[in-house]
């Protein structure tokens, strides 16, 4: 049972109707779930007894996971008659419910920091400041203005290319996705660039220390996940893959891109400048 390309009902052989596609059977869910536990127990026995084969054979296995399942979803959108404008717009929920998701996670993050920033502790010397004064914070006009500026310029340049996309216009496309790629690789050799001169160490910083690595830290890691998301949309753009109808896979990583742009305005705006405390000069 499936569907036409316009989302029209197809007859079965028992004479239902229904517009959605019934997938074949894959074995990526059990797989994937296998993965995962290899994961999460490998976490286990890499902090407890140092042991790092099953970590890594887990996150082995969830990386052809998605590869493998990407891979087949890919082949299901340039099958005619499969994806309907019904299973296209749940393929939309699904995102934005997973972006939503995203979002919540990193409310976690700003929650603990306003937390510590609002109700600090008391220090050795009888003061409660935030950040603690012993701790050194980045010159939020420096590297962390440049990088803003990098991803408001990549938000920007994705925007080019859906509407060059839109407009059947396929050089606009390549050229807006290529440099919008180069852009995220470019914010996180320069992410990097500023953990090498960090002023506090993960673990020589206290609260603030742990705060600051895991939120930005977490933030590059999406940086790094919709850069490779963007890449893969290059290439299927250059083999003609996306048309201005059909197009949600690169629908998908410009709501990410976006997603992870405004999570960096929130990190600027709440860590590097409004919770600055003293500037390390180098």
């Amino acid at each position: 049972m499936s569907s036409d390309t316009h989302g029209a009902t197809v007859p079965t052989g028992s004479g239902l109707k229904q517009p959605y596609h019934l997938v074949d059977p894959s074995p990526w869910p059990i797989v994937g779930a296998l993965g995962g536990f290899l994961t999460v127990f490998g976490i286990v026995l890499a902090s407890h007894f140092g042991n790092y084969i099953v970590l890594v054979a887990g996150l082995g296995v969830v990386l052809m996971t998605m590869f493998g399942w990407w891979r087949d979803v890919v082949k299901e959108s340039r099958t005619p008659g499969l994806h309907s404008k019904v299973v296209q717009l749940g393929l939309r929920y699904g995102m934005l419910l997973f972006i939503s998701s995203e979002v919540m996670f990193f409310v976690g993050f700003f929650w603990s920091y306003f937390n510590f920033l609002l109700f600090p502790e008391t220090q050795g010397n009888g003061q409660t400041v935030w950040p603690p004064s012993n701790v050194f914070t980045f010159d939020p006009f420096h590297l962390p203005l440049l990088n803003t500026m990098i991803l408001l310029l990549s938000g920007t340049t994705v925007t080019w290319a859906h509407h060059a996309l839109l407009e059947g216009d396929r050089k606009g496309l390549l050229r807006g996705l290529g440099i919008t790629v180069i852009l995220g690789m470019l914010f996180t050799c320069c992410q990097a660039l500023e953990y090498s001169h960090a002023p506090f160490k993960f673990n020589g910083g206290g609260v603030y220390s742990s705060v600051f690595f895991l939120a930005t830290g977490f933030h590059g890691f999406h940086v790094i996940v919709g850069t490779i998301f963007l890449a893969v949309c290059w290439f299927r753009a250059k083999d003609n893959q996306f048309t201005p109808e059909r197009h949600f896979g690169f629908e998908a990583a410009a709501w990410y891109w976006h997603f992870v742009d405004v999570v960096w305005l929130f990190l600027f705006a709440c860590i590097y400048w409004y919770g600055a405390g003293q500037i390390a000069v180098e």
